[in-house]
């Protein structure tokens, strides 16, 4: 029998949903927002992240506050009954938190092993080969967590249950540093002190206010476990602590060995590493820019930090070369400060009072539930005595009771009817031990209660008091300090004693200069002598001149890009060219991204006032320079300016006052500086200065300088207000027009 050919049915495919932009973010994007900002990456007012809170207490439930490590395998693999992203992320929170890694000034976990340090990068062992356990230091962090001081929640497969908070009797947040980036925000908070944030927490809590001199005077500076040096600013200082948001510089700690000739570097900044410095370090010596250093070797090991650099003989002062490697290398950095916490669920950026101020409700909190939880264990001890009491007045009734009740059921309710009292005082009563009902053992049990009535009192009487509370910490607090307070290893240092800066640019010569660059990106450096010779430049085919600008040899140069992104060099990095010479391609000198091309040159000697861009989509603004400032002497930026149409021209604000602006349809607007916004942010379009009409657009803006070459009818070229359709330009040469058009 032959077969019947099966024919399958084909269906056409569903239709895509596609629904509005705003539903697609509120039900996809929202959520993983703010599971990143509350569940992971930022730390709330205990001064924890939730997988430290995870970890921390899993090895509290483990019984580590005492007794012998334990293979850290071991506590990562427990730790994830709470933290379900893998053994590998907890086991690196595990080592940020010990003690051998160096990161915290106090830290939370004693081990044994290779956990690498925070000054290096070193690596740490795998779990299987190191041990940990609770540093004794943790007592500080888990007082009363088994008496209800902190709310617990269910843990993710809600087979068992975790603390929200650690009950911290200090400001944690203050004392352990922290970064963390979510989605839209991000936080960074330094390290402090721990004696002195005792102090000054002590000092808010007894006074209720503490004054800005004060706060200096108490809370000196960030203090940090790598040490160093903070270049001390009193009110750059002063603005972090009110803002929570700001920068400060950390220089490392050296000494010079003379007979050696070798300087020692033994504290780095918190921020970096022995490595990267070495590194940074090796580069100018490459480059010919440190002659006098003949070796860098990095020496950490585990038993510290140590960079040894050699000097050649007949090298230059040691301070004066050091000052350049401050300049030029990780040996001083910037740390930036964002006190972004979470409260109540929410993220707020506060300042180090506010922070103090959430704190200590926190910890009233906290106290006052640890208070009321042990006043109703007394009270219920105390009930029970009340009902051994009354049994104290007749023991040979309750026996006899006891005795002459035929089932086991109807006991506690003789009991109760019998001294009239209720079915717990009952119960208690029944359970003693035949040898323990003797007038004796019942007198000395109800002794107890004057003294429990007493401590009931005390404890409500502390309770109802927000002020004894606080007394009790400011207590605490002393005791913290006293056991665990260790002097600052983070010094300061003045603007005084720091000395002058010498950077590596200022071996290069100062001399003044004329810089060109052509259409296609061709750079040259010619000296005005050689100009004054001859002035006929050299270009490719079809190449001609884009923009020049006279300046200084050491002048910094950005080139911006047809990619909207700026390359900055000095001009030191050129050689010296005569006009006849070709010069350096950009995109090649500065390795440019693949078909980017240069659209346009800024010379200048510091980030002072603004600069106005024009576009040719008309729109043009007006933008701070020193929004181009890098700190960590950074040559690309990304995103430096409006990218969603050509650029047309840029110039310094200052240099002119108002700008003609002319289109390819043959209209001309005259646009003063002022109608121009300003905005803070690089990539801003600013407004609309010249209507277009459909397919036309900007192409040429110059400087109008009346007094040089006046237009002849320029009144109809200004308008008061903007954007306008400009005037037909009548005031040109048609060649140059023509010229204009081509190019």
């Amino acid at each position: 029998m032959a077969k019947k050919k099966i024919e399958k049915e084909i269906l056409p495919p569903a239709p895509i949903e596609i629904g509005e932009i705003s539903d697609v973010v509120e039900t996809n994007y929202m959520p993983y927002a703010m599971s990143v900002i509350v569940s992971r990456a930022i730390p709330e007012i205990d001064g924890f992240k939730p997988s430290h809170r995870k970890l921390l207490y899993t090895m509290y439930k483990m019984g580590l506050m005492t007794g012998q490590t334990t293979k850290c395998a071991k506590v990562s693999g427990a730790t994830m009954n709470l933290n379900p992203h893998g053994d590998a992320s907890i086991y690196e929170t595990l080592v940020r938190l010990t003690t051998a890694r160096e990161s915290l000034l106090h830290p939370f976990i004693e081990s044994k092993g290779t956990f690498g340090k925070q000054y290096s990068d070193l690596p740490y062992a795998a779990s299987r080969y190191t041990e940990c356990k609770l540093d004794k230091f943790c007592e500080t962090i888990f007082e009363g967590i088994d008496k209800d001081a902190v709310d617990f929640v269910d843990s993710y497969d809600h087979t068992s249950t975790e603390p929200v908070l650690l009950p911290t009797a200090f400001p944690n947040i203050l004392v352990s540093p922290n970064s963390g980036i979510a989605v839209g925000l991000a936080s960074r908070i330094c390290s402090f002190n721990l004696a002195e944030v005792c102090d000054l927490t002590s000092l808010y809590l007894k006074n209720g206010a503490v004054s800005d001199d004060e706060l200096m005077d108490v809370l000196k500076a960030p203090d940090f476990s790598t040490g160093a040096y903070i270049i001390y600013d009193r009110a750059k200082m002063l603005s972090i602590y009110k803002k929570g948001e700001g920068t400060f510089k950390v220089r490392a700690k050296y000494t010079y060995d003379k007979s050696e000739r070798r300087i020692l570097i033994e504290e780095i900044p918190y921020t970096t590493t022995a490595e990267k410095i070495k590194d940074a370090i090796v580069k100018p010596v490459r480059d010919g820019k440190l002659n006098d250093i003949s070796d860098v070797r990095n020496e950490t090991d585990l038993k510290g930090l140590r960079i040894a650099i050699d000097l050649k003989r007949g090298a230059v002062d040691p301070e004066k070369l050091m000052a350049k490697l401050f300049r030029a290398t990780p040996l001083e950095d910037t740390f930036a400060c964002n006190f972004t916490v979470l409260i109540g669920g929410s993220p707020r950026t506060l300042g180090v009072m506010e922070l103090i101020d959430e704190w200590c409700a926190f910890r009233i909190e906290c106290l006052r539930r640890i208070y009321i939880y042990d006043c109703g264990k007394k009270k219920d001890k105390l009930h029970l005595l009340y009902g051994l009491k009354e049994i104290l007045l007749d023991i040979d009734k309750a026996v006899r009771i006891v005795r002459n009740t035929e089932l086991e059921a109807d006991v506690v309710p003789n009991l109760m009817e019998g001294f009239g009292i209720d079915e717990i005082q009952a119960e208690y009563v029944a359970d003693i031990k035949l040898r323990y009902m003797n007038r004796e053992y019942i007198l000395k049990r109800i002794d107890e209660i004057d003294d429990l009535e007493k401590e009931i009192a005390e404890l409500e009487e502390i309770i109802n008091s927000d002020k004894k509370i606080k007394n009790v910490i400011v207590k605490q607090l002393a005791d913290i300090k006293k056991k665990y307070g260790k002097p600052r290893k983070t010094l300061l240092i003045y603007g005084e004693d720091v000395g002058t800066d010498i950077s590596l640019e200022e071996e290069h010569e100062e001399y003044p200069v004329v810089a060109f660059l052509s259409k296609d990106g061709y750079f040259k450096k010619c000296l005005p002598s050689s100009l004054r010779v001859s002035d006929n430049h050299l270009y490719k085919e079809n190449d001609s001149l884009l923009t020049s600008s006279e300046t200084t040899n050491c002048s910094e140069i950005l080139f911006l890009t047809s990619s909207a992104q700026v390359y900055k060099a000095h001009l030191y990095d050129f050689g010296v060219l005569k006009a006849s010479q070709m010069g350096a391609y950009v995109p090649g000198a500065l390795t440019m991204d693949p078909g980017e091309k240069t659209v346009a040159m800024l010379c200048l000697n510091n980030y002072d006032g603004d600069i106005v861009l024009f576009f040719a989509n008309g729109k043009g603004v007006r933008i701070p320079l020193d929004s181009y400032k890098t700190v960590n002497n950074r040559r690309k930026l990304v995103k430096a300016f409006y990218a969603d149409s050509p650029l047309i021209a840029l110039f310094k604000i200052g240099e002119c006052g108002e700008y003609l602006l002319r289109t390819d349809n043959c209209r001309a607007l005259l646009v003063n500086v002022e109608q121009i916004v300003r905005k803070t942010t690089r990539t801003s379009s600013g407004s609309q200065l010249i209507t277009l009409k459909k397919g036309a657009s900007v192409v040429s803006v110059e400087p109008y300088n009346p007094t040089v070459k006046p237009l002849q009818k320029e009144s109809k070229y200004r308008k008061s207000v903007l954007p306008a359709a400009g005037a037909v330009f009548e005031d040109f040469d048609p060649e140059i027009l023509q010229q204009t058009l081509i190019n």
